[in-house]
């Protein structure tokens, strides 16, 4: 979901940004604007100096120029940070017993964990993401559950089962889980 607001936001910014720079090219060129466009023709500047001195000695003037824009880049180093930052783990760091050490592909974990969890009685659907450390990994699970099945076993098959195979076959001294349990909707049965 976070993906597609982050990229309505990033298109409905260049979108802004593209108009009012190809209208400021426009105006350049010698397009006559309409009378409410804040251009009003080749050599015109975008502040006069009557509009940029207007509100010089008002109190509020300057801190509200200097907090405004840093407001702005503040949330824009936010959302830069948010963007970029990697929310699922690549690869985890295995340990052969041999003093050595493995990389395995965080995906093909996350395939096996949520093929062996659909597998489980009762499960629908199963979506894995591996989170954290290369040496310390994490999963997210999410499982659709068919409408009469008892979460409390759906949960205790997923941690017997699925998640300690997944562990131990990685050779993980511990996989935390977080899970979400989904019931499928369903039509209220008839009883005669």
């Amino acid at each position: 979901m976070s993906g597609v607001v982050n990229r309505v936001l990033i298109g409905l910014v260049g979108l802004v940004l593209l108009v009012l720079g190809g209208s400021v090219l426009a105006v350049g060129l010698g397009v006559r604007p309409p009378s409410w466009w804040i251009h009003s023709g080749r050599h015109d500047v975008l502040l006069s100096t009557a509009e940029r001195t207007r509100w010089r000695d008002a109190g509020w003037w300057w801190p509200t120029v200097i907090a405004v824009p840093a407001v702005l880049v503040l949330l824009a180093l936010w959302w830069l940070t948010a963007v970029l930052r990697r929310r699922r783990l690549g690869e985890v760091l295995v340990d052969t017993g041999d003093g050595e050490s493995a990389l395995l592909r965080g995906r093909a974990l996350e395939d096996v964990l949520a093929e062996h969890a659909e597998d489980l009685d009762g499960v629908q659907r199963a979506e894995v993401r591996l989170t954290g450390r290369r040496h310390a990994p994490a999963t997210q699970v999410r499982l659709l559950l068919e409408p009469h099945v008892d979460p409390g076993t759906a949960l205790r098959d997923l941690t017997d089962r699925a998640l300690a195979h997944a562990r131990d076959s990685s050779n993980l001294r511990a996989l935390p889980a977080e899970v979400r349990l989904r019931c499928v909707k369903h039509r209220a049965e008839r009883v005669s």
